[in-house]
C-alpha cells in the first residue's frame, strides 16, 4: 500500500515501550516526507487503529503484551490495510520467518541507524523488502537448515508428518498407516530431532512452511 500522489507517508508506530513510541515519533518528524498519524501499545489497539486510520506503512514491533506484532501483522495485511515493517530486538529465525510468513514486508532491529529505520520505511512505501543484514542471515541459514532437514526425511517420516499437519493424533496416524502406536512415535521422535523442534504444534508449523504433505 504505497502511498499515493505528493502527500507523505503516513506511518503508525506500534510498540509497549512509551519512550520508544515517543522516541520513533520524534525521529520521524523531523522527516518533511514522513508523518505520524497514530500511535498504539499492543497489536489489539493497532489492528482497531490502523482499520481507522489506514496509514502506509505500520512500524511494528513483535513481543507485546496482549496481542503480539506477528498476530496483529497477519490481520492488518490479511484486510490489506497497509504494508508493516517490523522493528524488533530479536533477530531469531523462528521470530524472523513467523513475521515474514504474516506477511510483514521488511524485518530491522532496534539497534539499527535511525537512518537504516527512516531508510526502512520509505522502501516499504514503495514496495520493497528491506531486511537487516543480522536477521537476513539467520533467514538464510534457518532455510538451509530446513531444506537439508527435508530432503533428511525419510518416505514414511514424511508420511507422518503430513499427517501431523493436517492434526491427526498419533492413533488415527497409526491406523491411516497400517503401523503400530509405537512405530508412529518413534518415527516422530526422529523426525523431530533432524528438523529440529520440539513437540507436535512447531512440527505441523515446519511442514506447513516446507510444504510436507
Amino acid at each position: 500500500m504505497s502511498p499515493s500522489g505528493e502527500g507523505s507517508i503516513r506511518v503508525v508506530i506500534v510498540d509497549d515501550h512509551a519512550m520508544l513510541r515517543a522516541g520513533l515519533e520524534q525521529l520521524l518528524g523531523g522527516e518533511p516526507d514522513l508523518e505520524v498519524v497514530g500511535t498504539a501499545s499492543d497489536g489489539a489497539e493497532a489492528v482497531v487503529l490502523v482499520r481507522e486510520l489506514r496509514p502506509d506503512v505500520v512500524l511494528m514491533d513483535l513481543q507485546m503484551t496482549g496481542v503480539d506484532g506477528v498476530s496483529a501483522t497477519r490481520q492488518i495485511v490479511g484486510e490489506d490495510l497497509a504494508d508493516v515493517l517490523v522493528l524488533t530486538s530479536y533477530s531469531d529465525a523462528e521470530r524472523i520467518v513467523g513475521a515474514l510468513d504474516a506477511g510483514a514486508l521488511g524485518y530491522l532491529l532496534k539497534d539499527a541507524d535511525p537512518d537504516e529505520v527512516l531508510r526502512g520505511i520509505r522502501a516499504v512505501a514503495r514496495g520493497e523488502s528491506p531486511i537487516n543484514p543480522r536477521a537476513a542471515r539467520e533467514l538464510l541459514g534457518a532455510r538451509r537448515t530446513s531444506s537439508s532437514a527435508a530432503a533428511d526425511l525419510t518416505p514414511r517420516e514424511r508420511e507422518v508428518l503430513a499427517l501431523v499437519r493436517q492434526g491427526l493424533a498419533n492413533k488415527q496416524i497409526a491406523r491411516r498407516l497400517g503401523i503400530s502406536e509405537r512405530t508412529v512415535k518413534a518415527h516422530l521422535t526422529s523426525t523431530f530431532q533432524r528438523i529440529d523442534v520440539v513437540d507436535r504444534t512447531q512440527a505441523a508449523l515446519w511442514a506447513e512452511r516446507n510444504d510436507v504433505g
